[in-house]
């Protein structure tokens, strides 16, 4: 019978080898753990580094900021060097810091808007501290809102670029600057686009608006909020011309819904929170640097262009008229409600006395049908246009609008000086200007050259 194999020697190899094996893991495992420490602390000096370069000072000696500015670790980290930091604290400060004594220092949404851009430059030169906010929407060509950026950055007013449902930016700017006043002018605008994109609508004119509501009620002090609403909320009414007292529950679009929905939010923030809270129904506002989407504008464009326009009538063969209001008025109504809005009332969020509530058109007082709009546009521009009269849409527009602006008078000497007709002479020259249009765009002789610096 043969002897069984001898496994003696195969054992120890495998033992050997299984020792091999654990010397070598146990020298990988060292191995990574040192560079895993190394790594570990090269982030936290590089974390270090960092913090030391952009963590502002608690304190600021500057005697126009008199209160401290606290800022937490996990704030000052979220905000890069572009929306944060100590340069970019340096530039938001020296922009809302007033020139003048007892200048406000206002902080406008929208400032590189239509109404906004000009706002923000008239109180600029008067020496009002002014910071704007925008978040440079595509809603119309973004390039035009960069030019005006451009614009109002020559004249030492900075621009921060975000959006109002962005809560950590607000209460960041807040914690910066004291402002005594926001001009709220962010909004989303136009009637007809509603039809396409409603949920922006919500976005920008309800949620937007709470969201600026919302910070501005916890600061200390509170500021007074002077804002757009806008003469659409009018609606569906027939009494003309549209005074404050008149009905505003019935309307007509998705947009005015939500302006109607902003008055009576600002409402409850006035009636619970103290804020101060002053709105302003704007009347089809026109003029130099205004919006593509609007018709002056793009009947200009189509006009020089040989292309055809749509005039639109009521469905009763009416002729569409608006209360075209040029933007220099506009703004000094603008300015006038600042002047004369009281202080919010309201301390961390909680009310301690009645705030003043206020509601003003700021029309022309002067409605003119469109097709008296073209022909000005015509004699303007010397050129015919290809007019395509056709019944207005049911998309939410109204076939007229027609501002009372007695209170506004009354209570801050609002008074519109410009026609329609020396209004858009004034755009007419801006646009060619601004578009670098060879044209026989008629000239008046009267008139000073429009600038676009010059145009507020």
């Amino acid at each position: 019978m043969a002897s069984p194999p001898d496994t003696s020697k195969t054992i120890k190899i495998e033992r050997y080898n299984s020792y091999l094996r654990r010397l070598h893991s146990t020298k990988v495992i060292n191995a990574s753990s040192k560079l895993l420490f190394r790594a570990t602390l090269l982030v936290a000096l590089v974390l270090i580094l960092f913090f030391t370069l952009n963590y502002p000072p608690l304190s600021d000696n500057n005697p126009n900021h008199p209160h401290l500015h606290h800022h937490n670790f996990l704030s000052t980290a979220f905000f890069t060097s572009s929306s944060g930091g100590a340069a970019w604290e340096k530039k938001v400060r020296h922009s809302s810091t007033p020139k003048r004594r007892n200048g406000l220092s206002v902080l406008v949404t929208g400032a590189a808007g239509f109404v906004g851009s000009h706002c923000s430059l008239a109180l600029k030169k008067r020496g009002d501290g002014v910071l704007g906010l925008d978040n440079f929407n595509s809603y119309y060509d973004p390039t035009l809102k960069r030019a005006r950026q451009e614009l109002l950055l020559k004249h030492e007013v900075f621009i921060v670029e975000g959006d109002l449902n962005d809560a950590s930016l607000l209460r960041k700017l807040f914690d910066v600057v004291p402002f005594t006043h926001i001009l709220h002018l962010a909004a989303q605008a136009g009637v007809r686009y509603a039809m396409q994109n409603p949920q922006s609508y919500v976005s920008s004119n309800i949620a937007g608006f709470v969201n600026l509501l919302e910070v501005a009620k916890a600061a200390n002090p509170q500021p007074a909020i002077v804002w757009a609403s806008s003469s659409s909320v009018y609606g569906l009414n027939t009494q003309v011309p549209f005074s404050e007292l008149d009905r505003t529950d019935q309307p007509a679009s998705l947009y005015a819904a939500t302006k109607k929905a902003g008055e009576e939010i600002a409402h409850t923030y006035n009636h619970i929170y103290g804020l101060s809270l002053t709105g302003l129904r704007f009347f089809t506002v026109y003029g130099p640097w205004g919006r593509p989407d609007m018709a002056y504008f793009f009947f200009t464009k189509d006009i020089l262009q040989g292309k055809p326009i749509d005039v639109y009538q009521t469905q009763d063969d009416k002729q569409v008229a608006r209360d075209f209001t040029y933007i220099d008025d506009v703004v000094k109504g603008c300015v006038g409600a600042l002047d004369t809005a009281k202080k919010s009332t309201g301390s961390g969020g909680k009310k301690k006395g009645p705030a003043q509530l206020r509601v003003y058109n700021l029309g022309n007082t002067s409605p003119v049908p469109v097709g008296n709009l073209v022909s000005i546009l015509e004699g303007l521009l010397r050129t015919k246009a290809k007019k395509h009269v056709i019944k207005m849409p049911r998309n939410g527009d109204v076939p007229y609008t027609h501002a009372n602006v007695t209170l506004a008078f009354k209570d801050f000497g609002y008074k519109p000086t410009t026609d329609l007709a020396t209004g858009l002479r004034k755009f007419v020259k801006w646009y060619v200007n601004y578009y670098g249009i060879h044209t026989r765009v008629k000239k008046d002789s009267n008139n000073k050259s429009e600038h676009p610096e010059e145009s507020t």
